[in-house]
């Protein structure tokens, strides 16, 4: 008789497999860990600040001045549900989508119009 066959038995079924989930996990923990220092420091600021910005454009209201997109800066003189009307010089008025404002800067001792 070979001892063989004893062999590839041992080999195929080791004596240690109860720990095996408690490893995986033990494995996965720095992925883990990444993933929420990640969401911590960087999506979550992120998200907020893409909150306030759709906030302050939604607010905005006539009199605020504004930030285009392209960098132009105007006045509001009239406002829409998706457009504003800017007036960059006197008598030069634009039509603007809300959207591709990119800030509304409130003239001093003001408050926005949702307060």
């Amino acid at each position: 008789m070979s001892n063989e066959p004893m062999l590839m038995l041992m080999q195929a079924a080791p004596a240690g497999q109860s720990g095996g989930t408690a490893a995986a996990l033990i494995q996965f923990f720095p992925f883990i860990a990444i993933f929420v220092i990640f969401y911590l420091l960087v999506m979550r600021p992120q998200q907020r600040r893409v909150k306030e910005h759709r906030d302050s454009v939604s607010a905005v209201k006539k009199g605020d001045e504004v930030v285009t997109g392209g960098g132009h800066i105007g006045k509001v003189t009239k406002v829409g549900d998706d457009e504003v009307e800017v007036e960059f010089a006197a008598g030069q008025r634009h039509r603007v989508v809300k959207s591709t404002l990119s800030d509304v800067r409130r003239p001093a001792g003001s408050k926005p119009a949702n307060d």
